[in-house]
């Protein structure tokens, strides 16, 4: 599979679709289509959260960019999308939207996963958590 099969990849400070990112990753190839939703949770580490701030390197879409050729490479992918947010959420906001498109759910599944795992330790977008104490704290990778 080919660069092709990505159909959507964007790091953007306006509130994410779900519709968009569903519709990008729609094939006729595709038997099976895995979603993954990221929301900001109202909790982190015993704490009451109420608000995160994420901000990302320059070449943040290029290391997107750079994981999803990987993730269409390992996998038998018929279309791909991954959408992040920047700027300041609130709690249940959507924070990061992927999808692959997979002939089989089984591949779906495994490839989706690889995709957010990756993304979440390899993009440089980072999240800054405001709590309910009044103190935040920086967290390294979203």
């Amino acid at each position: 599979m080919g660069t092709d099969v990505i159909r959507l990849l964007d790091i953007r400070e306006t509130p994410l679709s779900l519709d968009e990112v569903h519709a990008a990753v729609g094939d006729s190839a595709a038997g099976g289509i895995d979603l993954f939703v990221g929301t900001v949770r109202d909790h982190d580490g015993g704490k009451g959260v109420t608000a995160l701030e994420y901000s990302a390197h320059p070449s943040a879409v290029d290391e997107l960019r750079r994981i999803a050729e990987k993730v269409a490479a390992d996998f038998p992918v018929a279309a791909l999308a991954a959408v992040h947010r920047v700027g300041r959420l609130g709690i249940g906001d959507i924070a990061v939207i992927v999808a692959v498109a997979c002939p089989h759910r089984g591949e779906a599944f495994d490839a989706c996963r690889r995709l957010i795992d990756t993304l979440k330790h390899e993009v440089p977008i980072w999240k800054h958590q405001h709590f309910a104490d009044g103190s935040s704290e920086w967290v390294g990778s979203c």
